[in-house]
């Protein structure tokens, strides 16, 4: 039964039957059970490898189901890991797969990551990424990264073999607001399968101890042009031995916590209030409303003379994140009285449309 499931497998000669049993006795741990997640932990699940850890606390929206391929409409509002876990089952009941329907923080990420042999990085947050590298780097173990952005996609792993790690690339994290997410700016749904995919290829080369894993190396793909480049990493030997040293600790991106921001729920919607629109022209949904100015993020410095300084202002953008780097650049220049909006520019829709 076990050699016809892995047939195409063993059949191969660098793989073979004492190939299968690597795969069936190795452990990989994948943070992120989103767009990246899903290929990865369905690749390595239907290859065998023996125990799949999942870690993921956020739940299934419609939104992800254009890209995460291992959620249905009847998952939304769900657990990720829980869902994912239940689904791999059916594809692989020989595979262990353990569930951690919790976040990656600083007092359990170095337990966790202990009982893997490999961690592939589905996050899409820094804090998160540098806590997963920073720790990967403390225990040794392979970090197998992935990152995207519209019709981009990069593929490296770090701290293999004692190579470089994602600090010798990215010795720090950018400042809040500085790299837009997919919330922000879109992705193309079909991306992250072929990144994840090339994840899970890496995690496979490791365990079988085949072909050139991309150590010391980050691949950069580009769907729309076909354009494929490799591009070599220096290791930092005082950076990794810097981390080592060091008690892990999360990284500050500068962030915008000291924000003020407000729920939609606290909000009505007949007082005085000026609603500032900073996304771009062409982001959907489009808005009109009586109380609504539009100025872009990217033209923000150049039109603060439009803005009144003594009413109170809700900025609002896609997801959230640009409306508090947008209220930071505001107090730069006198402009007080400005609150966040929690919400993103589709639930505001709605919620204009309930209370007209």
């Amino acid at each position: 039964m076990m050699n016809e499931r892995y047939a195409r497998h063993i059949t191969l000669a660098e793989v073979g039957k004492e190939g299968q049993e690597k795969l069936t006795a190795a452990k990989v741990l994948v943070v992120g059970a989103g767009g990246l997640g899903c290929p990865v932990l369905q690749y390595l699940v239907a290859a065998g490898v023996g125990t799949v850890g999942i870690v993921d606390f956020d739940t299934v929206s419609l939104s992800n189901l254009q890209r995460q391929i291992l959620y249905t409409e009847n998952d939304i509002g769900k657990n990720k890991a829980l869902t994912a876990k239940s689904r791999l089952a059916a594809l692989n009941s020989h595979v262990e797969i353990k569930a951690y329907p919790i976040p990656l923080e600083l007092n359990n990420c170095l337990d966790l990551l202990s009982d893997y042999d490999i961690v592939v990085d589905g996050t899409d947050n820094f804090t998160t990424r540098y806590l997963i590298n920073d720790a990967c780097t403390k225990l040794q173990k392979p970090m197998i990264y992935g990152s995207l952005y519209k019709f981009e996609g990069q593929v490296s792993v770090f701290n293999y073999n004692n190579g470089p790690s994602y600090r010798c690339l990215f010795p720090q994290p950018p400042t809040a607001g500085e790299v837009p997410n997919c919330n922000d700016i879109g992705i193309l749904g079909v991306l992250p399968g072929q990144i994840g995919i090339l994840q899970a290829t890496e995690a496979l080369k490791i365990i079988l101890k085949i072909g050139d894993v991309l150590s010391g190396k980050l691949l950069y793909i580009n769907v729309l042009t076909n354009d494929t480049r490799t591009i070599e990493i220096t290791k930092n030997k005082q950076i990794i031995q810097s981390i080592r040293s060091k008690k892990l600790e999360l990284v500050s991106t500068q962030d915008c916590t000291f924000i003020e921001t407000i729920s939609l729920s606290d909000i009505h919607f007949q007082e005085d209030l000026v609603w500032i629109d900073v996304r771009e022209e062409d982001e959907l949904p489009y808005l009109e409303f009586s109380q609504l100015k539009k100025i872009p993020l990217s033209t923000l410095s150049r039109n603060v003379d439009t803005i009144p300084k003594m009413d109170k202002k809700i900025i609002f953008c896609q997801s959230g994140i640009r409306a508090k780097k947008a209220i930071v650049l505001l107090e730069a220049q006198q402009i007080t009285n400005c609150v966040a909006l929690k919400e993103g520019a589709a639930q505001l829709q709605s919620w204009i449309h309930q209370q007209l």
